[in-house]
């Protein structure tokens, strides 16, 4: 093969030398006509630039600056469970509110039957100190002190708090199996080995850096599929909207729920 291509390439050169300047008085034929095929590779025009695939850690950092950056949100979603085991699918819908530092309120719209009275099934209510998680339909709150039950990066660093490159190794899924053509879609893998989940998946808009999904992969391979619609970074939030009042559910029961753990964190 190389003594081909050097052969090639002498007798190309060989032809060049050997037609020389031209002695009648004519314009010398231009260089791609001198040179046969190798002149018009050599002046060929140089191919337009192919954009280049996002890089997964710029993309990272992007999202991460861009919700350091913001205030409050409000938003509305809608949450699919796939249990593997046991082929089931649960959808909920609802709406979100996040405000710095550390608060949010996850509002779960209840499923219209005849039987239901309250609009809000259920909700997730943090104040940045106490968790509480609101059970209208059952009548029951479970509160937990966040001192001693630290909320996983994959949810705090919508309000800021929490550092995604340090938990997580990326790199952009090409799979399409989450977002749309038009979206960047990152692939989190933990770095340190996690009960709560095996891969996070995190659907980004390209021009802004925002989350429109987060996707949970947990060890079994059952899925928590979280869409975000309507988001808004505009319209204020009140502080009272992140806090849970004990005394005006006194028909609920409240359970603590660091003392119903055990010691290995799991129920007693």
């Amino acid at each position: 093969m190389l003594k081909t291509l050097a052969f090639v390439l002498a007798t190309a050169t060989a032809s060049i030398a050997v037609a020389g300047p031209s002695t009648s008085g004519a314009p010398a034929a231009p260089a791609a006509q001198a040179t046969g095929w190798l002149g018009r590779l050599l002046i060929a025009p140089k191919p337009a630039r192919v954009a280049q695939a996002p890089d997964a850690g710029t993309v990272l950092a992007g999202v991460q600056k861009f919700y350091a950056g913001i205030q409050h949100v409000t938003a509305k979603f809608r949450q699919e469970v796939k249990n593997t085991t046991f082929g089931r699918s649960d959808i909920s819908d609802g709406k979100l509110w996040i405000a710095k530092p550390g608060k949010m309120r996850w509002d779960y719209q209840a499923k219209k039957t005849k039987k239901t009275k309250a609009s809000v099934a259920k909700s997730f209510i943090s104040n940045g100190n106490y968790l509480y998680v609101v059970d209208n339909e059952n009548k029951q709150v479970i509160k937990k002190d966040l001192k001693q039950n630290l909320l996983p990066t994959a949810v705090t660093f919508l309000y800021g708090k929490g550092d995604l490159a340090a938990d997580f190794t990326p790199e952009i899924d090409t799979s399409g199996t989450y977002g749309a053509k038009t979206d960047t879609v990152l692939k989190l893998t933990p770095k340190a080995a996690s009960a709560q989940y095996k891969l996070l998946y995190l659907v980004v808009d390209p021009g802004t850096s925002r989350v429109k999904e987060s996707v949970i992969v947990d060890g079994a391979g059952n899925t928590n599929h979280f869409r975000f619609y309507e988001p808004d970074f505009e319209s204020s939030v009140k502080d009272a909207w992140f806090e849970f009042n004990e005394k005006t559910v006194k028909t609920y029961r409240v359970i603590d729920g660091d003392a119903a753990a055990g010691p290995d964190g799991g129920a007693k």
